[in-house]
């Protein structure tokens, strides 16, 4: 969980539990404050639960998208301005409050994403065998809370619920051949369950149809590239699509057209069943809908049929919702995010959030940084209007670091970071890739305090 406090003299806080953070936001307040016009007094700090920064890009992005985790390179070159500090292994909420960073700085933004999973609330959710999507990613990516995570891929069909971008991820990575992981950031220990994988057909299961479903073009264009693996996609569901084509805004009639075209022409109340030991996933009941309406206003409605599929795994990808830090920050738990207007939490003066804590759990990365770049031009107005008062001495990181340390709380820079950054790469060039990542939060600690 990112969670960001904002002043003058101290300025902006961030810490990490997963999903979206606030990489997006101090970066756009430090390159703010640089520019000519803007006040040069402000100080960025950053609380982190973990040792490490760049939660979403670290623990999120897939393995084999290293273009984006590009945006790391930037995000270090801000995080060596001289009014940006970093305070790792610090877990707000419970290591410090947020009344008490309220009190020693002008601003506090909370930008810590969402680390619940929205329940499916069918039988068979517990049986061994079934995922939520957020912990088979945080599997392959090395989060440090999901390193006991072993998912048995001794089977050929894996189901997954949800066709979003992280679904598509997931299938990718399931699916592609083993010399296209090696060369990436994936976990050794992924790698290896993925060597003796027996996986060979996924499918992607979703509510509505194809005019309704959430990945990108990019995404789907390639999984249905991927090397070795074939699209297979159902006829009766484009019935009618064609139509429609012309009617669609640009992004998603170009998705849609892509998927018309891969279509393979040939003929031929949901419930994860278990298997004979009651234990362990067999398969899954589908309740067959049919949608009325049209776009993205259409209904799933049942038809009162089901279908069954074999399947030796079940992965949940229907989305992830944001948990309350802090008795003190108004949060909404239908919504699941903290009230707010436009970034600003109500009832609280100073207090900001960003992401998919503000507006909840939807859209790709470059939604999330636009998003993130609206509260740090809020805090900024705030900054200028005088909603802020500036006048008002705050200690910042001075006094947090006190009480952190009264508590037996030892805080990890980013020079120390960087210790663990070298040492992931320096593991990872020995096995040919471009790091391998540290799983364990002790060996982290006991590298950066080295």
């Amino acid at each position: 969980m990112w969670l960001l406090p904002l002043l003058r003299k101290s300025c902006l806080i961030a810490n990490h539990l997963r999903g979206v953070n606030a990489d997006f936001t101090w970066y756009r307040i430090i390159n703010a404050c640089n520019l000519p016009q803007a006040r040069h007094d402000i100080v960025v700090d950053i609380y982190e639960r973990l040792p490490v920064p760049f939660g979403l890009v670290r623990f999120g992005v897939a393995p084999d998208h290293p273009e984006v985790k590009n945006v790391i390179n930037t995000f270090t070159q801000t995080a060596h301005s001289e009014r940006f500090y970093f305070h790792g292994n610090v877990n707000v909420g419970m290591d410090i409050s947020v009344e008490e960073l309220k009190e020693a700085y002008h601003a506090v933004v909370l930008s810590y994403g969402a680390e619940g999973n929205r329940s499916l609330a069918v039988s068979g959710e517990d049986l061994i065998g079934v995922f939520s999507a957020r912990d088979f990613v945080g599997w392959y990516n090395g989060h440090p809370s999901n390193k006991e995570l072993h998912p048995d891929l001794n089977c050929e069909t894996v189901v997954i619920l949800g066709q979003g971008n992280v679904a598509l991820d997931i299938a990718r990575v399931l699916l592609s051949p083993l010399d296209m992981l090696k060369k990436t950031d994936i976990t050794q220990r992924a790698l290896q369950t993925l060597a003796a994988s027996r996986v060979r057909r996924v499918l992607m299961v979703g509510r509505r149809g194809p005019l309704q479903i959430a990945g990108t073009i990019k995404e789907v264009r390639e999984m249905i590239n991927l090397p070795g693996t074939k699209a297979d996609l159902l006829p009766v569901d484009y019935d009618g699509i064609a139509e429609a084509l012309n009617d669609l805004p640009r992004p998603r009639k170009r998705l849609t057209e892509l998927m018309i075209k891969t279509l393979k022409m040939e003929d031929g109340g949901q419930e994860v069943l278990p298997g004979a030991d009651g234990k362990r996933v067999a398969g899954i009941r589908l309740a067959v809908k049919k949608l009325e309406g049209s776009g993205e206003g259409a209904q799933a409605i049942p038809t009162g049929h089901t279908e069954d599929l074999e399947c030796g795994m079940v992965i949940c990808s229907i989305g992830y919702k944001s948990l309350p830090i802090d008795p003190a920050v108004p949060f909404d738990p239908r919504r699941a995010i903290v009230q707010n207007n436009l970034g600003r939490v109500q009832g609280t003066a100073g207090l900001y959030c960003s992401g998919w804590l503000k507006r909840g759990p939807t859209g790709v990365i470059a939604t999330t940084m636009n998003d993130s770049f609206d509260t740090a031009r809020i805090i900024l107005n705030d900054l200028e209007a005088g909603t802020l008062d500036m006048s008002i001495h705050k200690p910042g990181a001075q006094d947090i670091t006190a009480l952190l340390k009264a508590r037996g709380v030892r805080e990890v820079s980013f020079s120390e970071w960087e210790k663990i950054n070298s040492e992931e790469v320096r593991r990872g060039e020995a096995l040919g890739k471009p790091r391998e990542k540290l799983l364990d939060v002790e060996e982290m600690l006991a590298v950066a305090w080295s």
